[in-house]
């Protein structure tokens, strides 16, 4: 399928991980000239030598409003930034929600949530003048199906999942469309440290560990495994492109069936 996207410049967040990286092949298979950012530099340059075709890619903190501002200097002077994949987030501390300390509930708002509304503030006023731009937020499941011992991150996502709603009501007008993909359970180097951690708890394998969890945390979860990120990948290129040109202030799930209500 044609996205119309060829030429468009995307910054990816989170971009060493491997939704970033995949979103990114699939983007520049498009003809997108795709840009990386992540915390860690080391981890960020080992994902940039295994894509050809990057526009670039820079080590940024996005708790830091100066990392945020120089990240956008660096996307005007490579030709500026239509399209915005916000990937980057933590789980943040887990437990008895009323045990979390104020920095657990800080660090995953201001790495969740914040750092979202701050890259809009700096790189949609491009988008703005251009006429065009689209903006993918990656949520999560736990942003309308919380789960008592993540509750920080419960938090952040289904604010995020709000602001989503409310941004994209002023700038779809202006040609920018912000959406939402909330993955669950995709297998990633975040959720191998999840499984590991239960099947050290556990005295168990990973994949017993993974069995276990998903009969007694994720019965929802239909499809009965992990996903992968090539199963989320092309949802959010296709958020990202002129075939989504009538979709707006959307979340589309890409679950396995993980949440038990109705989309509505």
């Amino acid at each position: 399928m044609e996205l119309g996207i060829k030429g468009k410049r995307a910054l990816i967040t989170g971009g060493s991980g491997g939704m970033g990286k995949e979103v990114a092949r699939l983007l520049i298979d498009e003809g997108a000239i795709p840009f990386l950012s992540d915390i860690d530099a080391e981890e960020l340059d080992s994902a940039a030598a295994e894509i050809h075709g990057l526009g670039g890619h820079m080590a940024a903190d996005l708790t830091d409003t100066g990392d945020i501002a120089k990240l956008a200097d660096r996307m005007a002077q490579e030709g500026g930034c239509d399209i915005l994949v916000h990937a980057a987030g933590v789980t943040g501390a887990k437990g008895d929600p009323l045990e979390m300390t104020d920095d657990d509930w800080r660090e995953a708002w201001e790495i969740d949530f914040m750092s979202a509304v701050r890259l809009s503030r700096a790189l949609v006023p491009h988008m703005v003048d251009k006429g065009w731009g689209r903006v993918v937020f990656v949520t999560s499941e736990n942003a309308v199906q919380p789960y008592a011992d993540e509750a920080v991150y419960n938090a952040a996502k289904a604010a995020l999942l709000n602001f989503t709603k409310c941004v994209s009501m002023p700038y779809a007008p202006k040609g920018v469309l912000f959406n939402t993909v909330s993955p669950a359970f995709i297998e990633t180097p975040m959720t191998d440290g999840m499984m590991d951690k239960r099947a050290e708890e556990l005295g168990v394998s990973r994949d017993e560990a993974i069995e276990s969890f998903l009969k007694e945390e994720r019965p929802f979860l239909t499809l009965g495994r992990r996903g992968r990120v090539e199963e989320v990948a092309p949802v959010i290129a296709l958020l990202c492109s002129d075939r989504a040109s009538f979709t707006v202030g959307s979340a589309y799930r890409v679950d396995g069936g993980s949440v038990g209500t109705m989309n509505i």
